[in-house]
């Protein structure tokens, strides 16, 4: 008896259809071009953002701003000018690997004519469409924090300073937000793939709905909020308007994203809103705590969640109310 037959075949056959699929799956972006690509695009802006972090980074501890202790955490916010740093790349770059990773997982199928070969075996119908997130949100989980830990061990070796608990512990939450940032956008991509036919259709309908929320989605908060500007300049007036017009910026994901990394990459932020006089009048410049800052940010990680799960869901709910013909 082989060894295949001793040791891998049993595992395999002791395996879940559902584990089965995300493995097949794994296997075949591990194996894509496209993933060769996107993957070779996110080390090349990590290279550079660590570069121009650790070039500028001496000019930043001299400083005495409440925040110089925190000297690892500037390898992710700080740049030199030519580059921006490594949060920006990953809220320019995350949309782009979730669409990339997701925009055929079910169009791709249908065009192949496996689909209802594939729903043919005895298996779930929902654990097709649940086995190709899991398998593409595992890999970019993977992808994101070797990234980051690549950067940290790089920081470690050009800095000779180890992070503190604190730091590692801010870093490691921000991995994980930079993944349910981009586990968005893959949620958009598969419900764009259920949707289309065309898999060319469903990339353009995600890159489109990426620039939209990119470009133009600002440029309609400030032309609402010159609009609604309040006739009588008062504290009160003002303070609303500033507030509503935070509010309608958020709708954005990347608006709650950029406000998370920021508070949790910044110790120094203690508010993500308008203030008065009042509050900021004898208030301590201090960094805030981890467990603060987490709680500062908490709902926008929420809105982020409830995102992901309402596309997801939407996704969901339309496949498996989809008509799968022997020819597709």
């Amino acid at each position: 008896m082989s060894v295949f037959d001793r040791f891998v075949r049993p595992r395999a056959e002791s395996l879940h259809p559902f584990w089965v699929m995300v493995q097949k799956e794994m296997a075949d972006h591990l194996r894509s071009w496209r993933f060769v690509i996107l993957v070779s695009i996110l080390v090349l802006t990590c290279i550079g953002s660590l570069y121009t972090a650790l070039s500028t980074i001496r000019e930043a501890v001299p400083k005495q701003d409440g925040g110089a202790s925190f000297l690892f955490l500037k390898l992710f916010t700080i740049s030199d000018g030519t580059l921006p740093p490594f949060i920006t790349f990953v809220s320019f770059l995350g949309p782009l690997l979730g669409i990339g990773m997701g925009f055929d997982a079910i169009s791709s199928e249908r065009n192949k004519g496996t689909l209802s070969r594939l729903l043919s075996q005895p298996l779930h119908r929902d654990t097709v469409i649940n086995a190709k997130f899991v398998a593409a949100l595992i890999v970019i989980s993977v992808l994101l924090f070797a990234l980051g830990f690549l950067v940290m061990g790089l920081g470690l070796i050009a800095i000779g300073i180890p992070p503190t608990p604190e730091e590692l512990g801010r870093m490691v939450f921000f991995l994980a937000l930079s993944v349910l940032y981009v586990a968005f956008w893959l949620s958009v991509s598969i419900l764009f793939s259920t949707r289309f036919r065309q898999a060319a259709t469903s990339a353009l309908a995600g890159i489109a709905v990426w620039l939209f929320f990119s470009v133009f989605f600002p440029l309609l908060v400030n032309l609402t909020a010159a609009a609604t500007a309040p006739a009588a300049q008062t504290p009160e007036n003002v303070l609303s308007h500033q507030q509503f017009v935070l509010n309608l910026s958020r709708l954005s994901p990347s608006q709650l994203f950029s406000e998370a990394t920021t508070t949790m990459l910044t110790p120094s932020v203690r508010s993500l809103g308008p203030l008065t006089m009042e509050q900021i009048y004898g208030a301590i410049p201090s960094p805030l705590p981890f467990g603060q800052s987490l709680l500062l940010v908490w709902p926008q990680v929420t809105g982020l969640l409830a995102a992901t799960a309402v596309c997801f869901a939407a996704s969901y709910v339309l496949f498996m109310r989809q008509e799968v013909r022997s020819r597709n």
